[in-house]
């Protein structure tokens, strides 16, 4: 008789132990995910802005390193071509210098193309350069340069640009 009456006793209090921490359980895991989510609302509140605006330090790079800007605001009158060329190279890895810490808000592909652009633009202008008397007018050096940027149908520019509006497009 004691084996059934401890049984009665024991049983529904296993029972309502197991009740208690299958609810806790649930309870707290919940409440975990509570705090998850609040803390990425909170990172996100805070990091958006920040990436929007790396974003838009980018597009700046790119737009002020497109040849006909760079040129526009690099040549002097008095400029010979190695001048130009010296400045030009000296302006473009200054720009991407100065915002290389941009790359931890946007994604490994994108800074590839971004990359991708700046030893293009090198590229193209040592390229000119070579073919150009170094003695000569800059004019010459722009000239060429232009000539040779605007006969490329895509430039690596002009697809990290587009790059990085996709990329900002998806971001909203």
């Amino acid at each position: 008789m004691e084996i059934t009456e401890l049984l009665k006793i024991t049983i529904p209090a296993l029972l309502v132990l197991l009740t208690a921490y299958l609810l806790l359980d649930k309870l707290l895991r919940n409440e975990d995910k509570r705090r998850k989510f609040e803390l990425t609302k909170n990172n996100l509140a805070t990091l958006t802005p920040i990436r929007l605006r790396a974003y838009e330090r980018l597009i700046l790079v790119l737009e002020r390193t497109l040849p006909t800007n760079l040129i526009i605001n690099t040549i002097k009158p008095e400029m010979s071509n190695m001048e130009l060329h010296t400045l030009l190279l000296t302006t473009i890895r200054q720009e991407f210098s100065h915002n290389i810490s941009q790359q931890i808000y946007i994604s490994d592909d994108l800074w590839v193309y971004i990359r991708g652009a700046q030893e293009s633009l090198l590229k193209l202008i040592n390229t000119s350069a070579a073919q150009c008397n170094p003695a000569n007018s800059g004019a010459e050096l722009a000239e060429r340069i232009i000539q040779i940027f605007s006969s490329s149908e895509k430039t690596p520019s002009e697809l990290a640009i587009q790059k990085l509006k996709n990329e900002v497009r998806n971001f909203l």
